[in-house]
């Protein structure tokens, strides 16, 4: 079982908390699927919202 990289954690957890402000303890609830999601969805609106292409958080 390969552990998900603690460098891609912090980087998603981040990014969650710098644009939802949400806290540590909320962030750390989430699944992975669903930390996934949340930051495709706000780099979906930060693309909308600038009219760029490439998003704020692009998913490797």
């Amino acid at each position: 079982m390969a552990l998900y990289p603690r460098d891609r954690l912090y980087q998603e957890m981040a990014f969650l908390g710098y644009y939802l402000h949400w806290p540590y303890e909320e962030l750390m609830n989430l699944d992975h699927r669903e930390r996934r999601r949340w930051c495709e969805e706000v780099s979906s609106i930060n693309r909308k919202l600038s009219g760029n292409q490439k998003g704020s958080f692009e998913l490797r």
